[in-house]
């Protein structure tokens, strides 16, 4: 279909790019959000391998490159700091066709609106609801401006406005257990090498670093971590930055060295403390001329490190269905639904099911996870990494 016009609501990594790959294919775009300022939720991001091939397929592989950082190997210790595994990721890289750029989120959203344009984003834009006919479909927002478009993209996230317009009700998230602490540290060896994702486990809690490439605002740029800190506790637990750093040294009482070490160099201010939340797969995508999009399509658990991934993958298949079909808007969008619906489905559940592994939902299933990382070789890693990249729209 020609000429079309696309309006996207939500100014996210799934909207941007969903932005992109509608310019590309010739069709006029406008992007909302109801944020004074574009801030990506969020310190960092495990960009995988089939995220980076939608990226290269919009011709942003270098610049992805650029910012990306180095992760060539993953290895597990135990709370301890006894090694459990230690593998390099080069069998999986081989395997797909492209190595992971785990990515700051500021510099990946920062990317992307350099791509689609700073004037294609309006910004303080808080869309209250749409309208729909047979010719078009009109979006309303709370400072009175209205747009009408041919097609209007719902990527306004987790907390998504339009998804119950799209579902016709409402639906509650649900909390998956855990709170997650995150942030940005300068990498140094006494923490992890610089080219390798380590995590600490035992007593269904988590320590991670990653390597998330150097600091564009630093002089000569400092080489970065990306690092998160995972403790069950029940919904509703309050705590403020000043005690952060207090809370993680009870909460991780006798750890090894590095994660001491990583709580005492995290700065508070800039840590984001999440209670981790997802949403039961929908049973639709799609509403005639609207279509939900990234998390507001399938929030899910960071489990399986696939969030922002699938976005990506929305966004081209959204793209080519617009582009490759010509009996109508609403059949293009069916298309891209019934493309995702499984495949989104499939990554929420097998997130919820690693995320209650780990943290200890069944306590004897957590313990038996670390034995068998002990006689792990990556092999067993890998493959289950493989079969999500793989199961994408370029694979």
């Amino acid at each position: 279909m020609e000429n079309l016009k696309v309006i996207i609501i939500g100014a996210g990594m799934g909207g941007l790019t969903a932005g992109i790959a509608l310019q590309q294919a010739g069709y006029s775009v406008e992007i909302y959000d109801r944020v004074k300022e574009l801030r990506p939720a969020g310190a960092a991001i495990s960009l995988w391998s089939n995220g980076v091939k939608v990226l290269n397929r919009l011709g942003l592989g270098h610049a992805i490159a650029q910012v990306g950082g180095q992760m060539d190997r993953t290895a597990y210790y135990s709370s301890t700091g006894e090694p459990l595994t230690d593998f390099s990721l080069q069998p999986l890289i081989d395997q797909v066709g492209q190595r992971p750029y785990p990515v700051t989120r500021t510099e990946l959203q920062q990317l992307l609106l350099r791509a689609v344009g700073v004037e294609t984003v309006r910004l303080n834009s808080k869309c209250l609801n749409v309208e729909q006919d047979e010719k078009g479909v009109t979006a309303f927002f709370e400072d009175g401006h209205q747009t009408t478009g041919d097609v209007l993209i719902a990527a306004d996230g987790t907390h998504s406005v339009l998804r119950s317009y799209v579902l016709g009700y409402p639906i509650e998230r649900n909390y998956v257990g855990y709170v997650n602490w995150n942030g940005l540290v300068p990498a140094s060896e006494d923490l992890a090498p610089k080219n390798s994702w380590v995590l600490y486990v035992g007593e269904h809690k988590r320590a991670s670093l990653m390597p998330v490439g150097r600091d564009p605002s630093e002089l000569g740029g400092g080489d970065r971590f990306y690092f998160f800190l995972d403790v069950p506790l029940p919904k509703g637990t309050v705590s403020r930055p000043e005690t952060y750093q207090e809370e993680l040294f009870s909460f991780f009482k006798g750890w090894a060295s590095p994660v001491q070490t990583l709580i005492e160099r995290l700065d508070p201010t800039t840590t984001s403390r999440v209670e981790i939340h997802d949403v039961d797969p929908l049973p639709t995508l799609v509403r005639g001329r609207v279509a939900l999009l990234g998390d507001a399509a399938h929030g899910t658990a960071p489990d399986v490190g696939q969030g922002g991934c699938q976005a990506l993958e929305d966004a081209l298949v959204l793209a080519n269905y617009l582009q490759t079909t010509n009996v109508s808007v609403e059949d293009a969008l069916k298309r891209y639904e019934a493309a995702r619906i499984d495949r989104v489905a499939d990554i929420i559940q097998r997130a919820r099911k690693r995320s209650d592994m780990t943290h200890g939902k069944q306590p004897e299933k957590t313990q038996q996870w670390y034995e068998e990382l002990k006689r792990e070789d990556g092999s067993n890693i890998m493959a289950a990494i493989a079969n999500t990249i793989l199961g994408g729209p370029l694979n």
